[in-house]
This record gives C-alpha cells, sequence and structure tokens, in this order.
C-alpha cells in the first residue's frame, strides 16, 4: 500500500489486516492522497489537506519526500480540524492524541505519515496510544499505481477517518 496522511477508514482497515505493508521505494506521485486528504468542513462542504513538500525531483521515491514548512501549513491543518469538527461528540476525546503531529516537524513524510496512522489505528482499536508503535506498519517493495487527484478525476468519494473517529 502507498503512505497516505490522513486516510480515510477503508486504508486504515487495510492496515489493521495482516500482513500491513506500506511502499516506501515507489516513485512519489504528485497529487495523490500520500501527501493530502479530504475532511468536511461545518457546513458540509469538503476540504482539501495538504502537506507541502520540498521539490521533487522525476522519479523521486517516496522514502525521500521531505516535508516542506515555508508555510505554516502545520497550524492551517490544526486550525481547520479543530473548526471542523470541535463541535463533533468525540473530538474533545481524541485531539489531544493529534495535536502532537501538528507541533513537531518531520523531516520526512513517511515519518509523518507512519506515525499518525499507528496513532489512528490504536485509536480505532480502542487502545490508548501511549507510545508510538511503528512496529504494526512494515514498508517493503510492491509493484502499485496510485490515483491521481485531480478536478477532472476526484481523488476519492471516502473522507478522511477523522470523520468515523470524531462523530461515532
Amino acid at each position: 500500500m502507498p503512505t497516505a496522511y490522513l486516510p480515510p477508514l477503508s486504508y486504515l482497515e487495510a492496515l489493521m489486516r495482516e500482513p500491513a505493508t506500506i511502499e516506501q521505494m515507489e516513485t512519489f506521485e504528485k497529487q495523490t492522497f500520500r501527501n493530502r486528504a479530504l475532511i468536511r468542513d461545518t457546513k458540509g462542504d469538503p476540504v482539501r489537506l495538504t502537506v507541502p513538500v520540498k521539490k521533487v525531483e522525476h522519479k523521486q521515491l517516496t522514502r525521500d519526500i521531505e516535508i516542506s514548512y515555508q508555510t505554516r501549513w502545520q497550524h492551517q491543518h490544526w486550525i481547520t480540524l479543530v473548526s471542523s469538527y470541535q463541535h463533533t461528540p468525540y473530538f474533545m476525546y481524541f485531539a489531544d492524541y493529534l495535536r502532537p503531529f501538528y507541533e513537531r516537524e518531520y523531516k520526512w513524510l513517511l515519518d509523518l505519515n507512519d506515525e499518525m496512522n499507528a496513532t489512528l489505528v490504536a485509536l480505532l482499536k480502542k487502545e490508548r496510544p501511549s507510545i508510538i508503535d511503528k512496529s504494526i506498519i512494515e514498508h517493503r517493495t510492491t509493484e502499485w499505481s496510485g490515483q491521481i487527484w485531480t478536478d477532472q478525476h476526484p481523488w476519492q468519494t471516502e473522507l478522511s477517518v477523522l470523520e468515523t473517529l470524531f462523530d461515532e
């Protein structure tokens, strides 16, 4: 499976099945869910969240993708999440598990996604993620072709797992 930022529930369900492996040796494709997520705002309108990455060279491997901090994307993402979900039934219970991802700077996109997804999996399993357990995510080389997110061909109809986590 490719890496994903705040993926849909179906992605995390697949991660929970054995064996779950994340592809790190694939060529990074721009405009994909590897660094993008789809949530809803308070009006129910879709909101795209994008983790900016440093300039991607032709055929650069996913494991070599660095996050860019030229913009305050972490602050923007957190404010968007709070404004979109603060009135949902379970936001206050899970916010403290997610906030650290928007306060710490990660060098590599793969590290951010792995740690965040390990936390999300633990929360879905109703476990308290006291220590990030990246052992649930194994990396290997596979052949996989990801979807590209464009306005002509919508990337995905499923919203981020946060919809399920905060509402149910």
